[in-house]
């Protein structure tokens, strides 16, 4: 999590040996004061640096970190393969806090998505237009997350204040490729939309890690034991959300 990472091609690819193996990992040069290593379940191995950082400096503490960055790789290994591509016709299943929903699509004078009867029953002029389909499942996704993440956020931040982190911009929704959440340097909480299908005590999670960079900036040690303090089962709920949910990110 953290900020928002640049696309593959905007970034420097680099590596190191350690040992007899070899690490392959993408600098993306920023406006930060620290390095952030981040490992990706497709293995991609992202750096963020400030833009004064030279490669030395870089590769070195991608060296340091080398355990952990094979731990991580390890870890996204045992989890289940990606599901094939969406086609959004009936009976495909599709997540929505933590639980499965079989689509229902149906042909009427109505474009418009409900939960009911446990399907999630889609309605439109063109039930074979898989594209206007999608459309509107994503678009009432995203009125869901607006109500659920407003609801979680204010849990969230009475959880946060009871280790001095106060936080005055709310939160904005943004798809993010690679990303459940992000904080910019300026404060901003961003949540990704397809967090959704996640249960909301794994949603909890996100806003609280987010929340928690407020007061420390990148993946310290510091940082973990400030998440600790607000949630001392954040690594649980982190495995239950990268094993349930059928997207690729950290």
């Amino acid at each position: 999590m953290g900020r928002s990472v640049l696309a593959m091609a905007e970034k420097t690819k680099q590596s190191i040996l350690f040992g007899q193996t070899e690490i392959i990992y993408c600098v993306n040069s920023c406006d930060r004061k620290t390095l952030a290593i981040h490992v990706y379940p497709d293995g991609q191995v992202v750096v963020d640096a400030p833009m004064t950082a030279s490669c030395e400096a870089i590769a070195a503490k991608v060296k340091k970190k080398a355990s952990w960055i094979f731990k991580q790789k390890l870890q996204f290994e045992a989890y289940p393969p990606a599901l094939p591509q969406r086609r959004y016709v009936s009976g495909e299943t599709h997540r929505y806090l933590g639980r499965q929903y079989r689509l229902k699509v149906v042909k009427g004078m109505a474009e418009e998505v409900k939960l009911l009867h446990g399907r999630l029953l889609i309605e439109t002029l063109e039930s074979s237009d898989s594209e206007q389909i999608k459309k509107l499942l994503q678009a009432w996704y995203r009125a869901k997350a607006k109500t659920i993440f407003s609801e979680r956020y204010a849990v969230c931040i009475q959880q946060v204040a009871k280790v001095g982190i106060a936080h005055d911009y709310g939160w904005q929704l943004r798809f993010m490729s690679k990303r459940w959440g992000s904080c910019t340097s300026q404060g901003h909480i961003m949540l990704n939309p397809e967090l959704i299908a996640a249960p909301k005590d794994c949603i909890d999670y996100v806003i609280t890690h987010e929340l928690c960079h407020l007061q420390e900036h990148n993946h310290s040690k510091a940082f973990y034991k400030l998440l600790t303090a607000v949630m001392k089962d954040w690594e649980f709920r982190r495995k239950r959300l990268n094993e349930m949910v059928e997207v690729r990110f950290v």
